[in-house]
């Protein structure tokens, strides 16, 4: 078990874009929502249905920036070329979510044609709501894994190391026992001075099975969760790691103490 003083952030990860690369600033926002400027756009098919890694690894090679001050996104694809502008939006419409139907605006320029391009199918980028955390919610706005239950997984598959940014978490913590975050659903953490209600385990999808640079399947993760995990009494099967709600907004920053309230 982790000591009181031992938990410390590693890693802070978001990207303005679902699917994109990650981004790794020292200090990320936590609003009531979620981070700030996380996952703001997502991209739908041609049956405006949300389009992810799952589906299209090749999002992943895509890295994309947001600047909210001046509302302009860059999208740097593989080979140096890019699409580029101010966010200009578009009426409404439903959209494909999961399995549910969301509220989405088109952004207008020149992305979801480059993004098509890349993709080689027909697609558009979309704004998302503006209720945060949109794959979960309120509920969901930031995720939390730790180095040891990442390390975990790799001694099951033999291998020195597993890639972290596979598993596309907000928060990565060290100091504490492999799947250690489990215990931590239903109570409260405190991140330097912002507080985060836990509210569930994340549970795993294909997408992880993904080279996080290439978007090539390389790693059978869902197989090898369920090896040992598969009995694990969690909220999601084949889960690692936690998600939950911003209590408390504040910024948090790459060393920050994390404590179990």
């Amino acid at each position: 078990m982790a000591s009181p003083s031992s938990v410390r952030v590693v890693q802070l990860s978001t990207t303005p874009v679902k699917g994109t690369r990650l981004l790794h600033p020292r200090t990320l926002q936590l609003e009531a929502g979620g981070i700030r400027g996380d996952r703001l756009f997502h991209v739908i098919d041609e049956r405006d249905r949300m389009l992810n890694g799952k589906q299209s690894g090749e999002l992943s090679t895509v890295a994309a920036e947001y600047d909210g001050d001046l509302g302009v996104l860059s999208l740097q694809f593989p080979g140096g070329s890019q699409a580029i502008g101010e966010v200009e939006l578009g009426a409404p419409l439903q959209a494909g979510f999961y399995s549910r139907k969301a509220s989405v605006r088109p952004v207008i320029g020149p992305f979801s044609s480059a993004l098509s391009a890349h993709l080689r199918r027909p697609v558009r980028l979309v704004r998302a709501g503006e209720e945060g955390g949109i794959d979960r919610g309120k509920a969901g706005g930031v995720s939390i894994v730790s180095q040891a239950s990442v390390s975990r997984l790799a001694q099951q598959a033999g291998v020195p190391a597993v890639d972290s940014r596979r598993f596309r978490m907000s928060i990565e913590v060290s100091g504490v026992d492999a799947n250690e975050e489990d215990e931590w659903v239903g109570r409260q953490l405190s991140i330097d001075s912002a507080v985060v209600a836990v509210r569930g385990h994340v549970g795993r999808c294909l997408v992880t099975s993904r080279n996080p640079d290439t978007g090539e399947v390389d790693l059978a993760t869902l197989d090898l969760l369920g090896d040992y995990r598969r009995e694990a009494h969690t909220t999601e099967p084949l889960a690692l790691g936690i998600y939950g709600e911003v209590i408390e907004p504040a910024s948090i920053a790459v060393g920050d103490l994390l404590t179990v309230l």
